[in-house]
């Protein structure tokens, strides 16, 4: 079988990308999912606002015992503070020597001149293409969705400019119109997108009065989403479609294929199985391409996608709607006590 897929202008042996998690940034590790057959690693995000608490907290320790004594000034020569992106880099750079497949790199800024500072260094290191990693936590109601939208426009644009690698952009779906976003940054010349971002939202702990962040890896029903703007998105768009979510076994990959993917990633599936679930992913996938007589994803691609469908309500129905017209079948399962 011919698992071979295009994204990004990269040539990929197969769907499966490996996501950016805390699974990659150990060298054996990536080896290993290399081996089990991953087509490319997204790399851990370059977290600007990680690097800025990192700089505050190197500070603070270094100045502790500054001014003990009117002589002193400084424990510490001026050359050790800010340390920056550096050790990211370093490390970004010890990745791309270990594998023999793309490696691309994952960013998210807090200041609009970073995000081409960052991604030119990123570029430099190595990187085959690049993630902006796209969010915004609501948190002044005096800005609007529009001004919002066109920082990110400009963003996708400038970067475009700086650098000479794809660039691809991982959106969360919580926009008005999240198709109105896709066309907008599609219209920036955007290469691809992610669908979705998994946002961490916080939780209280009622015993303790605290928020807390839990670490949840994705459930299987989270692909429906993803999968739903696939299927809207595919051939209306000059990007690459990458699902994200939910995604745990051969057959989920069928599906994003179907609706139109290009590839998809994969994270909480490896956390959970190993990096040998990429290789029976795989496995599986050439199963069901084989029982179908499929010979590539090219010949399947897309066939379940909205634009290839007889049923022009699939992927604009209300969920509630077909609840309410099957609300028997639902009691039959799920009867009343």
């Amino acid at each position: 079988m011919n698992l071979s897929t295009k994204y990004l202008g990269l040539e990929l042996k197969n769907p499966i990308i490996v996501g950016a998690s805390n699974l990659v940034t150990d060298v054996k590790m990536l080896k290993k999912l290399e081996a089990a057959g991953a087509a490319a690693i997204v790399y851990k995000s370059l977290f600007e606002e990680q690097i800025q608490l990192e700089n505050l907290e190197m500070d603070q320790d270094m100045t502790d015992y500054d001014h003990r004594h009117a002589e002193m000034t400084s424990l510490y020569p001026s050359e050790f503070y800010g340390s920056g992106p550096e050790e990211f880099l370093m490390n970004f750079e010890d990745a791309r020597e270990a594998l023999n497949i793309p490696l691309i790199a994952s960013l998210n800024c807090v200041n609009y001149d970073m995000w081409t500072e960052y991604a030119q260094k990123l570029e430099a290191a190595g990187a085959d293409a690049l993630e902006l990693n796209f969010y915004n936590n609501p948190k002044d109601f005096d800005i609007d969705g529009r001004s919002i939208l066109n920082e990110e426009l400009d963003i996708i644009e400038s970067v475009k400019k700086t650098v000479k690698i794809p660039v691809s952009v991982k959106l969360s779906p919580f926009y008005t119109n999240p198709l109105y976003v896709f066309k907008e940054m599609d219209m920036k010349k955007a290469d691809g997108f992610v669908l979705f971002n998994r946002l961490f939202q916080p939780d209280i702990n009622i015993e303790t009065e605290k928020l807390h962040f839990p670490y949840n890896l994705s459930m299987e029903h989270d692909s429906r989403l993803p999968l739903r703007y696939t299927g809207l998105l595919y051939d209306n768009i000059n990007a690459d479609i990458c699902t994200n979510r939910g995604i745990f076994t051969g057959g989920d990959v069928v599906k994003m294929i179907l609706a139109g993917a290009n590839c998809v990633q994969v994270v909480s599936t490896v956390y959970k199985h190993g990096p040998k679930q990429i290789t029976k992913m795989l496995e599986d996938i050439e199963i069901w391409m084989a029982n179908k007589m499929y010979e590539s994803l090219d010949e399947f691609r897309g066939n379940l996608s909205k634009k290839n469908i007889d049923d022009p309500f699939a992927y604009r129905r209300a969920q509630y709607v077909d609840i309410l017209m099957k609300s028997g079948e639902i009691f039959k399962k799920y009867p009343m006590q």
